[in-house]
C-alpha cells in the first residue's frame, strides 16, 4: 500500500464520517448507520497493513484524523442526549 493510497482511504472514512454529522443532525438514523457500516470497513481497510508516513503525507494524515475525532464529537454531541433517554442503554458502555 503506497501512501497515495493510505492517504486517499483517511480521506474517505474523513468524507463518511462529515456524512454521518449531517445524517445525525437531521435525525436520518437508517444513513447514519449504513454510513457507520462503510466508515468501520474502511478503517479495517487502514488498519491490516497500512504503512507508516512521513513528512508532508504524515501532517495530511494527522489533519485528517482530527476531522475524524471532531465528526465523531459532533456525531456522539447528537446521539448521546437520546441514547440517556432510552431506559438500559448507556452510550459509554
Amino acid at each position: 500500500m503506497t501512501s497515495n493510497e493510505v492517504l486517499s482511504m483517511y480521506e474517505n472514512i474523513a468524507g463518511l464520517s462529515n456524512q454521518m454529522v449531517a445524517a445525525a443532525r437531521t435525525s436520518d438514523w437508517d444513513s447514519l448507520h449504513q454510513l457507520e457500516g462503510q466508515c468501520a470497513q474502511q478503517a479495517r481497510s487502514v488498519a491490516a497493513g497500512a504503512p507508516a508516513l512521513d513528512g508532508a503525507p504524515r501532517l495530511r494524515k494527522i489533519d485528517l484524523l482530527k476531522q475524524i475525532l471532531a465528526n465523531d464529537r459532533a456525531i456522539r454531541d447528537v446521539t448521546e442526549p437520546w441514547l440517556n433517554q432510552v431506559p438500559g442503554i448507556s452510550p459509554r458502555q
